[in-house]
Order: C-alpha cells, then sequence, then structure tokens
C-alpha cells in the first residue's frame, strides 16, 4: 500500500513538473523579454556603450591632463669620443648615474587649436670616479605654449562632430531596440502561426476520420459512389500527412522563438492571439510621421555628422598646404650640488624658448592643390548622396504610413472572411452528412477555411510589423503619446 501511495505521489510530482514547462507568454512580455536578454538586444547596448566611451574620451580632451614623467634610476658606464685643444681625439670614461622626475600640466584650447602646458621638474646627477661629484637641476616652474599658425584645428572640429555623433549613438540604440521588438513579434507571429496550422491540422484529422466512418456506412447501403469514398480516403491520408509536416513545423518554430527569448530547451512557450490591443491602434498621418522621423530618427545625426566630416576635410587639406606653428617656453631654473638648495629662488637663472617653424612648399607640381580638390569634390559627391537619401527616407516613411493605415482594414476583412470561412464548413460537414454535396464541395470549403484561418494571423502580423516599423522610424509611441528613450545611465554603469 505505501508503495502504491509512493508511486502516486511520484506521479503527480512529476506531472506537475511537467505542467511548468508549458507557459503561456502574450507579444508584450515576448517583446519586453527580446529587449532585455536577447543576444541582439545585448549587440545594441555593447554598441552604445562604445559610442559612450568614444565621447567621453572626446571630453577628456578639452579638460587638463595631468603628466608624471620619470626615470627612476638610470647608470651608465661607458667611453667616448673627446677632442682635445689640439685636434686630437682621446677616449674617456664616463661612469654616471641619474635620477629624473617631472610633472606637467596640459590644456587644449579649441578656440585657436594651441596647446598650453605648465611643467616642474628635477634631475640629479651623479658622477663616479676619483673627481666624482653629485649635481642637482631644478625647473620649478616653465610655461610652453605650442600654437599652429593658420593650421587645422582639430579639437574645434571634434567639437562640431563628436556631440552629433553621440546623440546619433543615443538615437540609433533606440532604434535597435524597435528592431528587436520587430524580430521578436516576427518570431512570435511565427510560432503562432505554427500553432494555428497544428490545431487545423488535427481537427480536420478528426473530423475526416469521422466523415470516412460515415461515409463507410453510406457506401455500403449504396449512398455514395465509390469515387467519393476514395477520395475522402485520400482526404483522410492527407490530413495525417499535414498533422506531421505541421508537428515538425511547429518544433522548429517553437526552437527559433525559445533560442531568441532566452529560455531552456525543457519549456514549451504556448503564444495567444494579440487581439486586445488592435482596437487602439490610431490612424496616423503622414506630415505627423515624417516630422517626428527628421526629429528622431539617428538618418538624421548620421547625414548631419556626414556633412561636418567632409567639410573638415576640406579644412584640413587647406590647412595642410602650409605649416607654421609657434612654440614659446619660459621658466626659470636652477643647479646646485644640494638638493634644496637648487629650488632657491635666488639663485634661478632664466630659461627660455621661442621658435617658429614654417613649412611652404615653393614647387610641389599641384599636388596640395589637388588634395583641396579632392576633398571638395568628395564634399559634393557627399552632398547629392545625401539629398537622395533624404527622399528616399521621405519616401520609405510615406509607404510605411500608407501601408500601415491600410492594414486595418485587411485586418477586419480578414476576420470576417475567417469567420464566414468557418460557417461555410460547418454547414459543409452537416450537408454532406446529408448527402447534399460530394467530397470536393467538402474539400473546397475546408480549403477555404484554413486559408482564411492562416490568412487572418499573417495579416495581424502585418498590423504589429507595420506599427513597429514606424515606431522604429520615430522613436515615438503612437498608443501612448509619448517618445520612446532608453535609460542611457543604467546602460553604461
Amino acid at each position: 500500500m505505501k508503495k502504491i501511495f509512493s508511486s502516486i505521489l511520484l506521479l503527480a510530482l512529476f506531472t506537475g513538473l511537467r505542467a511548468q514547462d508549458t507557459i503561456t507568454v502574450n507579444l508584450p512580455e515576448a517583446i519586453q523579454r527580446s529587449v532585455s536578454i536577447s543576444v541582439d538586444a545585448v549587440v545594441a547596448r555593447n554598441q552604445f556603450k562604445s559610442s559612450y566611451w568614444g565621447y567621453r574620451t572626446y571630453k577628456a580632451e578639452l579638460l587638463p591632463e595631468v603628466t608624471l614623467n620619470t626615470t627612476l634610476p638610470y647608470y651608465s658606464k661607458s667611453y667616448n669620443a673627446f677632442q682635445n685643444s689640439d685636434g686630437t681625439y682621446t677616449f674617456v670614461s664616463n661612469d654616471y648615474s641619474k635620477i629624473d622626475a617631472g610633472i606637467s600640466i596640459s590644456q587644449n584650447i579649441p578656440l585657436t587649436g594651441a596647446t598650453l602646458s605648465v611643467e616642474s621638474s628635477f634631475q640629479r646627477l651623479e658622477q663616479y670616479g676619483g673627481n666624482g661629484s653629485t649635481r642637482y637641476m631644478a625647473i620649478p616652474g616653465s610655461i610652453t605654449l605650442q600654437q599652429p599658425i593658420f593650421g587645422f584645428n582639430r579639437v574645434k572640429w571634434l567639437q562640431k562632430i563628436e556631440p552629433v555623433k553621440y546623440q546619433g549613438a543615443k538615437q540609433q540604440l533606440v532604434a535597435d531596440m524597435e528592431d528587436v521588438s520587430n524580430t521578436a513579434i516576427q518570431y512570435y507571429f511565427n510560432l503562432l502561426l505554427g500553432q494555428i496550422n497544428m490545431e487545423i491540422a488535427q481537427q480536420n484529422l478528426k473530423n475526416t476520420e469521422k466523415l470516412y466512418t460515415i461515409a463507410e456506412a453510406r457506401r455500403k447501403i449504396g449512398q455514395i459512389s465509390e469515387n467519393d469514398l476514395l477520395q475522402l480516403k485520400v482526404s483522410l491520408l492527407k490530413a495525417e500527412s499535414y498533422l506531421t509536416d505541421a508537428q515538425a513545423s511547429l518544433s522548429s518554430r517553437m526552437f527559433q522563438l525559445r533560442s531568441f527569448l532566452g529560455y531552456g530547451e525543457d519549456i514549451i512557450i504556448k503564444p495567444a492571439i494579440p487581439e486586445g490591443l488592435l482596437s487602439r491602434m490610431p490612424v496616423l498621418s503622414y506630415p505627423q510621421v515624417v516630422t517626428l522621423a527628421r526629429e528622431n530618427n539617428p538618418f538624421t545625426q548620421n547625414i548631419q555628422k556626414r556633412m561636418l566630416e567632409a567639410s573638415r576635410d576640406v579644412s584640413q587639406a587647406k590647412a595642410d598646404r602650409w605649416n607654421a606653428t609657434l612654440f614659446v617656453s619660459f621658466g626659470m631654473s636652477g643647479q646646485e650640488d644640494r638638493f634644496a638648495q637648487a629650488f632657491n629662488s635666488n639663485k634661478w637663472r632664466n630659461n627660455q624658448v621661442v621658435n617658429v617653424g614654417i613649412k611652404i612648399p615653393i614647387l610641389d607640381w599641384g599636388k596640395s592643390k589637388g588634395k583641396v580638390k579632392i576633398a571638395e569634390a568628395n564634399r559634393e559627391v557627399e552632398n547629392s548622396k545625401i539629398e537622395k537619401e533624404q527622399i528616399d527616407f521621405n519616401q520609405n516613411v510615406y509607404l510605411r504610413v500608407q501601408n500601415f493605415n491600410s492594414q486595418s482594414k485587411q485586418l477586419e476583412l480578414a476576420k470576417e472572411t475567417d469567420i464566414i470561412a468557418q460557417q461555410r464548413y460547418n454547414t459543409s460537414i452537416e450537408a454532406f452528412v446529408l448527402g447534399k454535396i460530394d467530397v470536393l464541395n467538402l474539400n473546397d470549403s475546408q480549403s477555404s477555411k484554413d486559408e482564411a484561418r492562416r490568412n487572418y494571423i499573417e495579416q495581424m502580423y502585418l498590423l504589429w510589423s507595420y506599427y513597429y516599423q514606424i515606431r522604429s522610424l520615430t522613436l515615438y509611441d503612437f498608443l501612448d503619446n509619448k517618445e520612446i528613450s532608453a535609460d542611457y545611465n543604467k546602460i553604461v554603469d
């Protein structure tokens, strides 16, 4: 008795565990899970992280940079050539060690493209041998300015381009997440259609088996022909084949969605027909949608970035024709045989450097001019491409709006057709049982019923897909009337 009870208990537990393997997932849940844990969503977030740190690197270039340079220690023992006063050479021993350290603060100046730096350093030099000595040299402070004259201002162009790139990266992240949602919708409806096909195949097989049993009885009393009976037998065999195909297709579609949403292999997903939100679908106007798309779509930031980069290349080509740099350094230095005395302000000496370097090509056979012309031509080509892409972008928005607005009507027609086709099939079964129609008419009504059901699901998928395509273009939620954004700080933390 105890063994029987244990067996019943184990069976109950096993049955309960197996029941947990099947979960019902509605479309909003599938979308939410896809943007949270799918591989595509993870890739999109990591791409944004890369753009974020690129932007942070640019911002760091505008801030002071503190650098420590040191050599701890340096030792050398060698023989070097030395020229005597009479012109002869001799080799002398050079045995010494040195320690040096310096700290500098540098700052880029975007307005002029200059670099300003302040530095403090010291050096200890110790010579070994009979005349060994130790000396210290200190530069308590020096100021250095390096200024390109009429040169290319790299930092200035970074200030123009990098904020545009980062804004585009933020918008691209949201657009990528909407694309992930659209992929989830596609896989979800693929599974839903596979489930519908499975239900159709099971019901058709069940109905065909019943009708074949009835037909055999009617054939015995001569109410139907042998041809009709054989035709119904063929339909029965086809129904069994369709069921096998539907089972294989359902398994494949199940694996696709399960993998995309990150479920384990022991999970069976049961989709539900998403009819609840269909009544809330709005009618969209092209002017509103195209305005939102121009404001929010990363395409706008991308073309602005490309135009700036083309203009930057022209500016750089012109600046590279000749080069002039002003280098000015001013500071004080001191040297003594004691460390503290080297920093004594009473013994400091001026330490000044002024240098103006100019590089002007005298004869380059038009090479510099050619580089400028190439950059200008590339800018014109880029502008022409952008104009064409803007036209295509607007046309794409227009077609998406038209498709979405007309799809609601298509879905209504498909739903009505589905209801009527099901009613016709039920009537055909009754008529066949009463001997009022033949097998061909029965098969025709069944095919129409199956096709109408599949078409209804496909039209529903198109409505959802068109809607999320427009969301991806505009980064706007038309159901809740708000812009779509992301928690950027949470992503980069």
